[in-house]
């Protein structure tokens, strides 16, 4: 790849920050037009560019939050940890999730799969890391 592992940490990190501030557009200029997003908990993967953009849009949450708090790169993948704090519409009612997420990146620097992890899992986290 021609980015640096700290390019990759700093463009999550915008990504991060445009999808926090509600601004989905520029939060999913950083994927392939096949990206596959791989959703926790044995729902669906959702896959291309509009599935992902449109599972962005809050429908359930009033507000929601991610905070990074660590980046681990490993050739093509960068593992992320995060909590998320998230408010749900019309109960109000506050929950906070901690996850990993493993983020495969194409030789152009953009996303192509995007894994999501519980902390329960991070043995498979990092099993998937290191399968690419």
């Amino acid at each position: 790849m021609s980015v640096t592992d700290d390019e990759l940490i700093e463009q999550l990190r915008r990504n991060n920050e445009a999808l926090n501030r509600g601004d989905f557009d520029t939060a999913i200029e950083l994927a392939h037009p096949e990206i596959v997003f791989v959703r926790p908990g044995g729902l669906p993967e959702l896959t291309g560019v509009e599935a992902v953009r449109a599972w962005m849009e809050p429908d359930a949450f009033e507000s929601q939050r991610v905070e990074m708090l660590s980046f681990e790169v490993q050739g093509n993948q960068v593992l992320t940890r995060q909590t998320t704090t998230a408010r749900g519409a019309g109960s109000g009612i506050e929950m906070q999730i901690d996850s990993l997420i493993v983020w495969t990146f194409d030789g152009q620097a953009r996303v192509t799969r995007v894994e999501v992890f519980t902390i329960d899992e991070e043995d498979t986290a990092r099993r998937t890391l290191q399968a690419d």
